[in-house]
């Protein structure tokens, strides 16, 4: 609510995952719904990660060149591209202690326990890359707390232009 009250729209993803799989409020579909999706270009951004296929919906193209803010969760694999379409993009980094990832990702219950292990060496893999070329652009936010937190730290960093969101 306190980012829709800004004026920034929050985009809902589509997954070719079940909508009752739990987690984001994303739009579920199947594999083959969202191959004909992208064949037919419903999507600004579209990648695949963890078995899965991602997009982000064409109408955030609509919502920028009317002036509007937009925060989509999207993919580090897949920043290159996202920047390459959106140089002007702010890429904001959710960091998050691995042990509580671990917890996180256990309670979901949507992946075995070797998945999650090589879920969480890839993140630590994908977090240190990042930061480490990272240039200007690019604001770090600890998300290892309560979610109110973080919006709360999320804010303060935007208003103050800090670069690390502690």
């Amino acid at each position: 609510p306190q980012l829709a009250e800004r004026g920034c729209r929050i985009v809902r993803r589509v997954i070719t995952r079940s909508a009752e799989a739990g987690g984001e409020a994303a739009h579920g579909v199947s594999a083959e719904q969202f191959a004909v999706m992208r064949t037919e270009g419903a999507f600004a951004l579209s990648w695949q990660a963890n078995g899965l296929s991602y997009g982000i919906p064409r109408e955030i193209d609509d919502w920028l060149a009317a002036g509007d803010d937009v925060l989509v969760n999207g993919s580090r694999a897949h920043l290159a591209q996202a920047h390459a379409r959106y140089p002007q993009m702010l890429v904001l980094l959710l960091t998050v202690d691995q042990g509580v990832l671990r917890q996180r990702l256990i309670a979901r219950g949507r992946e075995l326990p070797a998945d999650i292990e090589e879920r969480l060496a890839r993140n630590a893999r994908f977090t240190q890359e990042l930061i480490a070329g990272s240039g200007s652009g690019l604001f770090v936010l600890d998300n290892s707390g309560p979610l109110e937190h973080t919006v709360e730290r999320l804010l303060h960093c935007l208003d103050a232009g800090h670069s690390v969101c502690a």
